[in-house]
């Protein structure tokens, strides 16, 4: 899996899918829709797998002495560790505003999403999104690209606006908690999004090999 691992790293990645990983320091940003970060980190590693298309990485991987399912695996594991470098970022950031910048009036006077831990699970429920559509909408070709992402996009902008828009709801104004304020609905939302992301992904990886075995590369 190493092996498989530094050839995805090294050979098969774009520089945009590393340069995109900053995007994750967006939960900074005051007026903004934050979720929007994840998407971006998303466009990165759509933007990685366009070069690799180009370069026939999928045939080069089943050319070697590997089988077709440690092929997807390694796709899987490095968009992961993509979307986990990222997750770092936005952790920091959300721990920064939740912290030493809990009551900055540039984010209290904010009418959109906060960035605190429910935010972060937001996050997760994104990049779930983008494994479950994109990478199982990729395996059922090994080639095409645009319409699993365009589905992507639809689907995954519906989610951040239900998530923006969540803390507008009367009785909901909690999930927009500044600080340390309902941490206990903060953590329990954060691992639902964690378990959210988990299970899509495991579940789009099972699908994805079945797929992939059925290709005539």
């Amino acid at each position: 899996m190493r092996n498989i691992m530094l050839k995805e790293m090294k050979l098969s990645a774009s520089p945009l899918s590393y340069f995109f990983i900053l995007f994750g320091s967006m939960f900074f940003l005051p007026g903004y829709p934050i979720l929007c970060g994840a998407f971006f980190v998303t466009l990165g590693i759509y933007q990685g797998f366009q070069y690799a298309r180009e370069a026939n990485d999928i045939e080069f991987s089943a050319l070697l002495p590997i089988s077709k399912k440690d092929v997807v695996k390694g796709k899987y594991w490095f968009v992961c560790f993509i979307e986990g470098c990222s997750l770092i970022l936005m952790l920091i950031s959300a721990l920064i505003r939740m912290t030493a910048l809990s009551d900055s009036a540039v984010y209290r006077a904010n009418a959109l999403m906060n960035a605190n831990l429910f935010a972060v699970g937001g996050a997760l429920l994104v990049f779930g999104l983008f494994n479950t559509i994109f990478l199982g909408g990729f395996f059922r070709t090994a080639y095409n690209l645009g319409r699993p992402f365009i589905i992507y996009i639809i689907v995954s902008f519906l989610a951040i606006g239900v998530l923006e828009a969540l803390h507008h709801i009367p009785g909901l104004e909690a999930v927009n908690a500044f600080g340390f304020e309902h941490i206990g609905l903060q953590l329990l939302l954060l691992t639902a999004g964690l378990a959210a992301f988990l299970i899509m992904t495991a579940l789009s990886y099972r699908t994805s090999c079945r797929n992939f075995e059925k290709i005539d590369l």
